[in-house]
């Protein structure tokens, strides 16, 4: 549930009980995925209170994500969801809040913001977004049924798993001839698969993609259906002139048509760019001097989780010095 962007918050009409309860903190943060819990860490370890609204789907992306091997501090390794757990329990334990609550409305015009969830009005001296970003998906049941067994959206992140398989990359921009050319490194074949007879990306990535052997192109062509008993197995392609469809046999299938940025709440509120992620200014700051953004909903670059955290850590210190500043 989303309100409509440029709306207002103090209507009564949004408000079906009147003596609903307002709760006040320091720092609001939006967003549990790595951006956001590691804002929670350091915000509540430097005594602001501090409330992290999680949203319906606490840990962000990673909760879908099986082994993740390419984070410090673990070995052998982590699950995605054992990862946000652990991140979770440790910014609990520096004493921030969390509310599995969806935002669905927030007003940055005036101080103390107001941000406004599905069943709560809370005020805050300053807020963090770290909402992230969703990527854009085929629409294919069968994509849902082996997320996290096959289908990935992340080849910096998963390309090392499927070693000496082939492999399908569905896209035509920058990203998808990126990942494709990322994956030939693991892989024995990389089919790249695109809806037009030309590819978007730009001509220096063209030309390097062209000219490695181990990618093969399907132009006009989508994928129709993901196949395989417990992981991905097969690939079925649909060549959308002549309506031939081609099965390939493919231990995982990479989506890279695109990332949409979780900003739709926040329009009219902060500067977004032209893609529709949120505009900073300098370091963390946003168009709205007190409100911070932090990981995926701003960074379309590197999309990591260690990179999110990062910025977590940058906009919590920003943060810490705006309300020391601001007393």
């Amino acid at each position: 549930m989303m309100a409509d962007a440029g709306s207002t918050l103090l209507v009564e009409k949004e408000y079906p009980n009147s003596e609903k309860k307002k709760t006040r903190y320091d720092v609001i943060i939006i967003g549990a995925g790595p951006a956001g819990y590691t804002a929670g860490i350091y915000c509540a370890r430097a005594r602001h209170d501090t409330l992290v609204l999680s949203g319906v789907l606490p840990g962000g992306q990673l909760v879908n994500t099986t082994e993740v091997e390419n984070y410090p501090g673990f070995e052998n390794g982590i699950m995605g969801p054992d990862l946000m757990v652990i991140m979770r329990k440790q910014t609990q334990r520096m004493g921030a809040a969390i509310i599995d609550d969806e935002v669905v409305n927030v007003d940055f015009r005036q101080k103390p913001f107001k941000i406004l969830t599905s069943s709560e009005e809370y005020e805050c001296r300053a807020v963090i977004i770290a909402t992230g970003a969703s990527p854009r998906r085929l629409g294919l049941e069968s994509e849902i049924m082996f997320g996290g067994r096959g289908v990935s959206y992340c080849a910096t992140c998963d390309g090392p798993f499927f070693r000496n398989q082939e492999l399908v990359v569905v896209g035509g921009g920058d990203s998808a001839v990126e990942e494709a050319t990322f994956l030939t490194k693991f892989a024995s074949k990389v089919h790249l698969v695109h809806r037009r007879s030309s590819l978007r990306a730009s001509k220096v990535m063209q030309e390097r993609a062209f000219a490695n052997s181990k990618i093969q192109f399907h132009w006009d062509s989508e994928v129709s259906d993901i196949s395989g008993q417990q992981k991905v197995q097969k690939v079925t392609l649909r060549n959308l002139k002549t309506q031939e469809k081609t099965t390939l046999d493919a231990g995982g299938v990479f989506v890279a048509i695109g990332h949409t940025p979780n900003t739709r709440v926040f329009e009219g509120q902060v500067e977004l760019d032209s893609l529709g992620y949120i505009a900073l200014k300098d370091h963390t700051k946003t168009s709205v001097h007190g409100v911070f953004a932090a990981g995926d909903v701003h960074d379309h670059t590197y999309r990591q989780a260690i990179t999110a955290a990062g910025f977590g850590c940058m906009a919590a210190i920003d943060v810490d010095r705006y309300l020391t500043e601001t007393r």
